[in-house]
């Protein structure tokens, strides 16, 4: 047996047993290190806390990283500053989230594989693509609230989602369509993938 799965002795660890389990299975990814991504509306942070409150890792949410780090919501700087500034932002929250000691699971906002930097950060997680149509995100986006301006726009969400979707298939780890699945049942798709259910 693996000496380093032989030192977890107690049958309390079982938890951290799925850990360590997890990372030989996936030696070139560091355990304990999950990055949720997807379009706004895909089910990021109510996956997040799901998950969050199932393995008891810490969920770190890129839109309060941004807050916290600029003094400004996100949403505030795309209309003040523009997109390439929210992008900005938006990459170095997840440098940042990514920097800190797992295990975590770290939200990342929609646009962060535009920044060539955040893509090669992916590269060092394990990715979950949170997959939905167009029309499931306009509908769960609802009125917009706190969100950029152009986030009830059905078309440009669909637009975005022509110019993302392969790019988040190519780095993700998983893919999960959360079209018809509660932000429970796509936790538990996502913890049976990475075997940590």
């Amino acid at each position: 047996m693996n000496s380093t799965l032989s030192s977890v002795r107690s049958p309390d660890d079982a938890f951290a047993r799925r850990v360590l389990l997890y990372s030989l299975a996936m030696p070139d990814t560091p355990a304990a290190t999950l990055v949720l991504l997807g379009m706004m509306g895909a089910g990021k942070t109510t996956v997040g806390q799901a998950l969050a409150a199932h393995t008891g890792w810490r969920y770190l949410d890129n839109d309060d990283l941004v807050l916290a780090a600029t003094g400004r919501a996100p949403d505030e700087i795309d209309a003040t500053d523009g997109s390439a500034a929210l992008h900005a932002a938006e990459a170095a929250a997840l440098r940042h989230a990514l920097s800190l000691p797992p295990p975590l699971i770290a939200g990342a906002a929609a646009g962060v594989i535009e920044d060539e930097g955040a893509r090669k950060l992916l590269r060092e997680a394990t990715v979950v693509y949170l997959r939905a149509r167009p029309e499931t995100l306009r509908a769960r986006i609802g009125t917009g609230d706190g969100r950029r301006a152009d986030a009830i726009d059905l078309a440009w969400l669909q637009a975005r989602h022509a110019e993302r979707d392969a790019v988040y298939r190519h780095v993700a780890t998983v893919t999960v369509d959360t079209d018809e699945l509660a932000a429970r049942a796509v936790a538990d798709q996502v913890l049976r993938a990475l075997g940590l259910d």
